[in-house]
């Protein structure tokens, strides 16, 4: 099954796309066609616009081409047509991440760049990081993408013959120089990581006793606007995935009462491992934090999903017992069909309006939670006694015999 897109690239220079995912038993196609939305945000965010989507019903992807090759011969048709029509398809991106056989064969049978989910998010990451820190954290995790698809790069030259001596094809040389060129960046920019960890946990220690508050959740909730309210502070925020990389700690004050802030990089479905592993000393501030806040945008249709994977990867952190809290942001977007009154369908989060799904199973499910909208200051100042209280009594507990904050 394909499914058009109807915005199309009208400026020039505008990167095409076609989007690629398959519907599993442990994925139905409802779940399928949510991850290509995120997909088709993620390629706009790198500068490219959706030009079609195709999916395929499968057991599994093939281990060899992914898809089935009847819809890799489909796709092909649809880039040649778009070709003689004078509208390019300039790449092809896949919703999950292709190993190095799968990516060689790929290209060969569709004759157009190829990427997967792992390779857009970490071009993203490259476009997005502004300090050296960030810089040097992306580039590990580009390496370690990099490291196991060397020999596609290479697919050009003349390959190894055999195992005597003279009988060594450049291409094999030229992996093998490639592979340790590779291996001895990645030493370099492990030892600067590690350099800049014992500065960071130096500056950590000196930032005396004050809780640490720091905002987690998926990307683009929010975070950044929330952070810039409650601190009074300019940090970068847009409508764009993961416009924070770097974590940004700014002192908070409420009633006399100063604690940390933190705002850290947004997760997401399928978070690439080499990110998590590069990013790890980024995500320090949430190991360390004596309070988590969990951001969610309530408007999203899928924000249980959402949620499922923050608690996921706080979980992988080690962070699954702190405590925390839900924020319920972005009320202001948070749209509902009403239904007719003749309708006896049970009532679902789609038809039931905000302010009765607040009281109902909204708190029930989700316990000690807030619902607000940062952009348009609604329900702040509560979110700002809580955040007192809950602050003034993680002081008490941590810091007993220091009273001078009162």
């Amino acid at each position: 099954m394909s499914q058009v897109v109807s915005r199309e690239a009208t400026e020039e220079g505008v990167e095409r796309a076609v989007l690629v995912g398959i519907i599993t038993p442990q994925q139905d196609e409802r779940h399928t066609n949510e991850y290509l939305d995120e997909l088709a945000f993620l390629a706009e965010t790198a500068g490219a616009v959706t030009a079609k989507r195709f999916t395929q019903r499968l057991n599994g992807p093939s281990s060899v081409t992914y898809l089935g090759i009847g819809k890799l011969q489909e796709i092909r048709r649809y880039i040649e047509e778009e070709e003689e029509a004078e509208r390019s398809v300039d790449m092809v991106i896949f919703d999950d991440e292709l190993s190095a056989k799968q990516l060689r064969n790929i290209e060969q049978e569709l004759k157009v760049k190829i990427l997967d989910r792992t390779n857009l998010i970490l071009d993203i990451f490259a476009m997005r990081a502004q300090t050296a820190h960030a810089k040097t954290q992306v580039e590990l995790a580009q390496y370690r993408y990099m490291l196991p698809r060397l020999q596609r790069l290479w697919t050009h030259l003349e390959r190894q013959r055999g195992g005597s001596v003279g009988l060594r094809g450049p291409g094999e040389t030229q992996l093998e120089m490639d592979r340790r060129i590779i291996l001895n960046r990645m030493a370099l920019l492990k030892q600067r990581l590690a350099d800049i960890d014992r500065q960071k946990t130096t500056q950590r220690q000196g930032r005396g006793r004050m809780i640490r508050v720091a905002l987690v959740g998926y990307t683009n909730v929010g975070k950044s606007t929330l952070m810039n309210l409650l601190a009074k502070s300019e940090v970068f925020a847009e409508n764009k995935l993961f416009a924070t990389l770097d974590t940004t700690v700014r002192k908070v004050i409420i009633d006399n009462l100063p604690f940390l802030l933190s705002d850290t990089v947004g997760f997401i479905r399928k978070l690439p491992h080499d990110l998590v592993e590069s990013f790890k000393s980024t995500l320090d501030e949430v190991r360390e934090a004596d309070l988590l806040l969990h951001v969610v945008d309530i408007s999203h249709p899928d924000f249980e999903s959402q949620i499922e994977v923050v608690e996921k990867t706080l979980a992988d952190l080690g962070c699954a017992d702190k405590p925390s809290m839900i924020i319920f942001n972005k009320t202001d977007a948070y749209r509902w069909v009403e239904k007719d009154e003749n309708d006896l369908t049970p009532e679902t989060r789609e038809n039931i309006p905000l302010s009765r799904l607040i009281h109902t199973w909204m708190a029930r499910t989700y316990g000690d939670c807030l619902f607000i909208s940062a952009k348009e200051r609604q329900n702040f100042d509560t979110l700002k006694q809580v955040l007192y209280n809950k602050v003034r009594q993680l002081h008490v507990q941590k810091y007993p015999y220091n009273d001078f904050l009162y």
